[in-house]
């Protein structure tokens, strides 16, 4: 193999990393270990062990702290969450690496339980100090990890809806996927979230703490999947590792459904998105509308040629922290602008006016102006309109209204 493709899903209590068509896979806690007096680093169960043994200073939920913009002190060195987190991939990187032989890597995806910019802005600046192109990164959501995953199986699996229950010490979360064909092409929508009623794996180790969580189970199985018809359902997460404990909860998902277990299910599904990236052509044509991805379509109505179009600023399915975009245009007539907003369902379209406010008066087609759209997350956009002047006749002033807009 001369170049790898990897998927990694990285949270806070554990990593899972895969590489593209390729049946092992590693799993280590997220935490890395500094040993006493030394410049040398350890992770997964080095680390563990050179902590109890007290040789060593461990710090542990990496994601959290790159996520809070934090910091860990370590004999007396300060180091970043970043630093910390690019020690850390340095090292679980070097799994692959070895067990194929390969060091350079072609693509590479992250699943993220949450898609966070101060954690995407952690993980580029990791990219860049491992000197890993910042267009081989990719940064998911477990929701999109998902995704992939499921569409890159037959069509008998992904046919209708599509539900996975994800258990692991981060807890309990349950997502659901359809596919559906519309006039512009396939759309596919995912949405996950935590459940109420998680529970600790510790529970467990005894009977009665087992019996409970299969109630538990049981319990969001019928409310979740009741009177809809699933293609199949998955099951991801160390607490799907066996199922002896969760009889009830098997009996009732088997019910006239196809289910399937994939303990690395997001770190396969970031490896399908990576390995999509060395394609000529895309094998998923369709609109991705999950975390991380926006959910609406942001244009806005300009004249060009005598003959009004809408410019599309930003589309749906594409992702937040990537969509920004800026034009130039000349106001005619007006002293605002207006901005739709086009979600798939499209009786929920709306006008968001923004007026030009402290902008200078002058007369009609002499003003030129900036306007850049942004997302702080997949639901906030963040507007500047900019005066740029008209030329030597009307120079540039410093007006610029800034909007945020709830997607």
């Amino acid at each position: 193999m001369e170049e790898l493709v990897i998927g990694i899903d990285l949270c806070d209590t554990y990593t899972k990393i895969c590489c593209f068509e390729e049946e092992k896979a590693w799993t280590v806690p997220t935490v890395i270990c500094k040993k006493k007096e030394t410049d040398q680093w350890f992770v997964g169960k080095e680390a563990y062990g050179l902590m109890l043994t007290g040789t060593g200073v461990m710090v542990d939920k990496l994601v959290s702290l790159a996520s809070k913009g934090g910091t860990a002190t370590i004999e007396g060195v300060c180091y970043s969450a970043g630093e910390l987190l690019e020690r850390f991939l340095e090292k679980v990187l070097e799994f692959p690496k070895r067990e194929y032989g390969a060091e350079k890597i072609a693509q590479l995806a992250v699943a993220l339980s949450r898609v966070d910019s101060a954690v995407i802005d952690a993980l580029l600046k990791c990219a860049d100090a491992l000197k890993l192109p910042r267009q081989r990164l990719h940064i998911i959501s477990h929701t999109e990890g998902f995704v992939y995953y499921a569409m890159s199986q037959k069509k008998e699996v992904w046919a209708t809806q599509v539900g996975l229950f994800d258990l692991s010490d981060e807890g309990l979360f349950y997502y659901e996927l359809k596919a559906q064909r519309g006039i512009r092409g396939m759309v596919v929508q995912a949405e996950g979230r935590p459940m109420e009623e998680s529970f600790n794996l510790d529970i467990l180790e005894n009977a009665s703490g087992a019996r409970m969580a299969d109630r538990i189970l049981c319990s969001c199985g019928e409310r979740l999947l009741q009177k809809k018809l699933f293609s199949a359902v998955f099951l991801t997460g160390k607490g799907f590792e066996k199922l002896d404990w969760a009889d009830n909860f098997r009996k009732f998902l088997c019910s006239k459904r196809k289910v399937y277990g994939e303990s690395e299910l997001f770190a396969r599904g970031a490896a399908y998105y990576a390995a999509d990236f060395k394609r000529p052509k895309t094998a998923y044509p369709f609109a991705c509308i999950c975390e991380g991805r926006l959910k609406a379509t942001v244009a806005m109505a300009v004249r060009q040629k005598e003959r009004e179009i809408q410019l599309v600023m930003a589309s749906a399915g594409d992702s937040w922290y990537d969509a920004r975009s800026s034009v130039e245009v000349i106001a005619e007539g007006q002293d605002y602008v207006d901005l739709t907003i086009t979600p798939l369902d499209v009786k929920k379209k709306r006008t968001v006016r923004i007026p030009l406010e402290g902008f200078p008066d002058r007369p009609d087609r002499t003003t030129r102006l900036g306007v850049s759209v942004g997302f702080l997350d997949e639901n906030t956009m963040a507007v500047a309109i900019e005066d740029k002047g008209f030329g030597e006749l009307f120079p540039a002033t410093d007006a610029v209204v800034r909007r945020e807009v709830r997607m």
